[in-house]
């Protein structure tokens, strides 16, 4: 069984390695959309894989580090990309949430990078 829980955050980037001449080196902002997905073998009594509440508590602590904030300013995301925000979260929700098979960031409606990590 496989769930999947969305969360989204507001946040201002900027890309440094790009040439300056490229639009994403310049600051501006995204509503990103994260979906965290868990998968595994339902609980037979319970009836499901296990309580979307918990994955909302594992993800929170990182949702207040992320929302509202300038991202090249959070310790490991001084390079922003898509890619490395979900890397990013993937290392620090995999330790509460065992579960964890992909973290999906989106930053816009038709662009977004999946990790599914180790």
């Amino acid at each position: 069984m496989e769930l999947r829980k969305t969360f989204q955050f507001e946040a201002a980037h900027l890309l440094p390695h790009l040439p300056k001449s490229h639009k994403c080196r310049r600051l501006h902002g995204h509503s990103f959309k994260v979906e965290i997905v868990v998968a595994g073998p339902c609980d037979e009594k319970l009836g499901w894989l296990m309580d979307y509440a918990d994955i909302s508590a594992a993800f929170q602590p990182i949702w207040k580090k992320l929302d509202h904030f300038y991202l090249n300013e959070i310790p490991g995301l001084e390079n922003p990309t898509s890619e490395n925000v979900a890397l990013w979260i993937w290392k620090k929700l995999k330790p509460k949430l065992p579960l964890l098979t992909e973290v999906v960031v989106a930053e816009t409606c038709t662009a977004r990078a999946i990790y599914r990590g180790k």
